[in-house]
């Protein structure tokens, strides 16, 4: 079991850049961002070679938890090295590590947490396990699989489709109510209220 007094790193996963700003593989950093305007917080790049905000999260006062969201400034497959320099200087459990990414196979817009597991053929994930190890936890955002034959590589950093945008909004809102919820009240509250 990890400290409450710990602080919680949450890792936007993404692709520098404006360029990949609005594909599919960069709804971790949409979160983060999310997250740091709700916590009324710019980002700051930090030797880690990363962006960070520091925050809390939850109701004020004794119960609320210092949270630091990330967004690597390292391409998607380098993630690793950034989480891992973050973990290390914040001194983060890993069970207090929150990985924020898309998810092929689970339909837009769904959301699934969970703590381990295996990386799906997901590069970002795959670096931060090789890091890390794979005891970290995941916020899956659902991105759909690619239609007809359409390559999955091409698909990923393609930006959501005019009708996806419609609702993107709403989706990443959500998955920032998962984070908040995952490090206030726990990891099965989470589950319970978000998975579906």
């Amino acid at each position: 079991m990890t400290d409450d007094a710990s602080p919680w790193l949450v890792v936007g996963l993404g692709n520098p850049g404006g360029e990949y700003a609005g594909n599919r593989h960069n709804v971790g950093f949409m979160v983060a961002d999310l997250l740091a305007e709700r916590m009324g917080a710019r980002f700051k790049a930090h030797k880690s070679r990363a962006q960070v905000v520091e925050g809390r999260v939850g109701p004020p006062g004794p119960l609320s938890r210092r949270v630091v969201v990330a967004k690597p400034m390292s391409f998607m497959n380098l993630s690793g090295g950034p989480v891992t320099a973050l973990r290390d200087f914040y001194k983060v459990p890993i069970g207090h590590v929150v990985a924020v990414h898309d998810e092929l196979d689970i339909d837009y817009g769904a959301l699934r947490l969970k703590v381990g597991g295996g990386d799906n053929g997901h590069n970002g994930l795959k670096s931060i396990t090789k890091s890390l190890g794979a005891d970290y936890c995941r916020v899956r955002f659902g991105i759909g699989r690619p239609p007809g034959r359409m390559d999955v590589a091409a698909f990923v950093l393609k930006d959501f489709s005019a009708a996806e945008r419609k609702e993107l909004d709403y989706f990443v809102d959500r998955a920032a109510d998962a984070v908040e919820t995952l490090i206030a009240d726990g990891l099965e509250r989470a589950q319970g209220t978000y998975n579906s």
